[in-house]
This record gives structure tokens, C-alpha cells and sequence, in this order.
């Protein structure tokens, strides 16, 4: 029996998301997205956990937001155990981008601290969009054993993660003011900051908390 047109172009599209030319993979994500089909969900998955380039990633996640959550986020819930980290962090962003709360439970602590950078990265992003309402703290507390954590970028990550969860971060933040590594003591010093002005930019905070720090003074104003 000859297959439809439709069943055709859904071949050349799932073909074509593995076409070795970047730009074709691009125009063959943003296609799927326009116009979604169940029989895609598996192929943008498997691609997000290996494709190499980040705008093909983007365009990858973009369409499988545009397919039923009921679809695609027990499929991304698997991939959060995949041992490739890739896979782990696109499931991740793809749960922060659909937003359905169903996700929340898979948000583990191990995911927040997971050893790839990115992983906990995106699973910072995912969380503070997913958690649920009164369960802010608690996140707050386990966001703050990653303080003082890599180098700028992902130190900026983790203040925008708790600053997102507003006011309820402070109590939190100002128990890592006393904590006995002082990259920890910096870091929550320099997020309580920008939390208090936004305007001031990381790089100021966090010159400025060193220099709290290094003078042993972590007193906040009032």
C-alpha cells in the first residue's frame, strides 16, 4: 500500500534531523515544530541528548514544546537518568520551557547537585520554575549547598535561581554568611545584594562581598 503524503514528509523530516549539514537540522526542527506529529517526539528527544549544536538544541526544545505534554514529558522524565549528560541537561531545559508541574517530583537534590555543571545549571532553572507553591524555602535550602560552587557563570546561575524564589531565600542566605568557606560566604553575601538591588550587577556584588569577607564583617544592612 502506498504511503501517504503525509506519512512521506514525516520520513523526510525524521531523516532530515539527522542530516550531517547543521542548517538542514535546524530547518527540519523548526518544520516538526510548525507542524507537530506524536510520531516526532522520540527523534527530538534522542537528538537533543546529541546534537552539537546549540541553536539545532534550541530549536529542538522549541518543538517539542509544541507537542502535547501528555507526549513528551514522561519520554524527558526518563532521559533525567540517562548517564550522558546531554541528555540530562535538554530534558531538564525542555521541563523548564513546558512547565507542566507533573515534573517537580523528578527534580532531585541529585540533579541539583549533579557534577556536570550544566546538568545543575539547568536543573536550577527547572526547579525554581516548577516548584510548588509554599515549597519555596525548602528549595531555597538545598539551592544554597551549591554556593560558592564553579566560577562566575555558574555562580551567577545559582543567584538568579534563588533570587527568582524571592524574599524566602534571605533566612537561608544569611546562614551561608557564616559558613567556613569563604567563597561560600562571598557568594551568599553578593546574592543577598543583588537580591536587595538588582541593578547593581554580579560583578560589583561580588567584588564587593569579597571584600565583606575578607574583612570578616558579613553583617547585612538592615
Amino acid at each position: 500500500m502506498a504511503m501517504s503524503k503525509q506519512d512521506t514528509d514525516v520520513i523526510r523530516a525524521l531523516q532530515a534531523l539527522e542530516d550531517g549539514s547543521s542548517s538542514v537540522r535546524l530547518r527540519a526542527a523548526l518544520a516538526v515544530g510548525t507542524t507537530p506529529d506524536p510520531r516526532f517526539v522520540d527523534k527530538l528527544i534522542e537528538r537533543c541528548a546529541i546534537e552539537p549544536e546549540f541553536y539545532v538544541r534550541d530549536m529542538l526544545t522549541w518543538a517539542l514544546t509544541r507537542h502535547p505534554a501528555s507526549k513528551t514529558v514522561p519520554e524527558l522524565l526518563q532521559q533525567l537518568r540517562s548517564e550522558r549528560a546531554q541528555a540530562r541537561s535538554q530534558a531538564l531545559h525542555t521541563l523548564s520551557k513546558i512547565g507542566d508541574p507533573q515534573a517537580w517530583p523528578a527534580i532531585t537534590r541529585e540533579l541539583l547537585s549533579d557534577a556536570d555543571g550544566e546538568v545543575a545549571r539547568a536543573a536550577w532553572r527547572a526547579a525554581v520554575v516548577l516548584v510548588p507553591k509554599g515549597e519555596e524555602a525548602e528549595l531555597a535550602a538545598v539551592l544554597s549547598t551549591q554556593l560558592g560552587r564553579g566560577e562566575r557563570e555558574m555562580q551567577l546561575s545559582l543567584s538568579r535561581a534563588l533570587i527568582a524564589l524571592g524574599e524566602v531565600i534571605v533566612p537561608t542566605l544569611q546562614a551561608a554568611m557564616k559558613d567556613a568557606d569563604p567563597r561560600v560566604r562571598a557568594h551568599a553575601i553578593a546574592t543577598e545584594r543583588l537580591l536587595r538591588d538588582p541593578e547593581a550587577g554580579y560583578e560589583f556584588a561580588i567584588e564587593e562581598a569579597k571584600r565583606v569577607v575578607a574583612l570578616g564583617d558579613t553583617r547585612t544592612e538592615e
